[in-house]
């Protein structure tokens, strides 16, 4: 398992534009209401920036990660990539956490590839949400290049409490003690960014 990516929610993707990093269309989510953006961080991950898709009907549902209630963009969630999906939730609900049920997703890239992927909800929070890419190709080695993710912290006032959900995921990040929430520090050409 590997960070596959860090998911940043803003309430406009006009907003994207003052984080100083450079990024590519990634597509949109039809029927969710959203589009995002992507950022290459190497070593196989990526940065999705996602909000709002002015172009789209407003969805039946509310739109993934809160972004409906959103007042100021925010490092929401992470997920990990995994191979065989099906059998790494059977493991961690056998470890006493439940990641909730795969389903199947799909959007066009603004090229016309189709991209289809499984993954468990997509729910904030410090416990990451799971990915299997299966035989489609990487958003990584499509996104916008020159980002370098530095640093991805995990921090809660009951860091053991993440730790045990991280553990029956068969992850080793570290927690640190501190108030709840995500912190990613990536390199760019301009400097470093701060997402929290």
């Amino acid at each position: 398992m590997a960070l596959d990516h860090l998911v940043y929610a803003v309430p406009d993707l006009a907003l994207a534009g003052d984080l100083g990093i450079d990024l590519s269309e990634g597509g949109r989510h039809i029927g969710r209401g959203t589009r995002n953006l992507l950022a290459d961080l190497g070593d196989g991950a990526y940065l999705e920036v996602i909000g709002p898709d002015p172009d789209q009907p407003e969805p039946d549902q509310p739109r993934p990660f809160g972004i409906d209630t959103l007042t100021e963009p925010k490092l929401v969630a992470w997920a990990v990539r995994v191979k065989d999906i099906e059998d790494v939730v059977e493991r961690a609900k056998a470890q006493g956490y439940d990641p909730g049920p795969v389903v199947p997703m799909s959007r066009e890239r603004p090229d016309g590839v189709l991209l289809q992927w499984q993954l468990t909800p997509m729910l904030p929070g410090l416990l990451p949400f799971l990915i299997d890419w299966g035989s489609t190709r990487h958003p990584s080695e499509d996104a916008a290049q020159g980002a370098q993710l530095e640093l991805f912290q995990i921090s809660d006032p009951n860091p053991d409490d993440v730790y045990k959900g991280l553990k029956a995921l068969g992850l080793d990040y570290p927690v640190a003690n501190g108030p709840t929430g995500l912190q990613a520090t990536i390199r760019t050409p301009n400097g470093e960014v701060v997402l929290r």
